[in-house]
């Protein structure tokens, strides 16, 4: 599982939090273009310009606790 921090929020103020951590989906459609699937403060996955974020390593164990939540 992928993890990123939103690094900036233009245009997108409801749907993303600066500085939060969001889980990253799989999409390499979107990834060739420099886009990044995230699921957004909807719920929903969206695909973000990729510059938005910083993709970050995370722990096992902390990774465990953030799939049960």
């Amino acid at each position: 599982m992928k993890w990123a921090v939103c690094v900036a929020n233009d245009d997108h103020q409801a749907s993303l939090e600066v500085r939060k951590l969001y889980r990253v989906l799989a999409d390499r459609k979107g990834e060739a273009l420099g886009m990044i699937r995230v699921i957004d403060e909807s719920g929903e996955d969206y695909l973000y310009p990729g510059a938005m974020f910083e993709t970050i390593a995370v722990a096992p164990p902390l990774e465990r606790k953030l799939k049960r939540a």
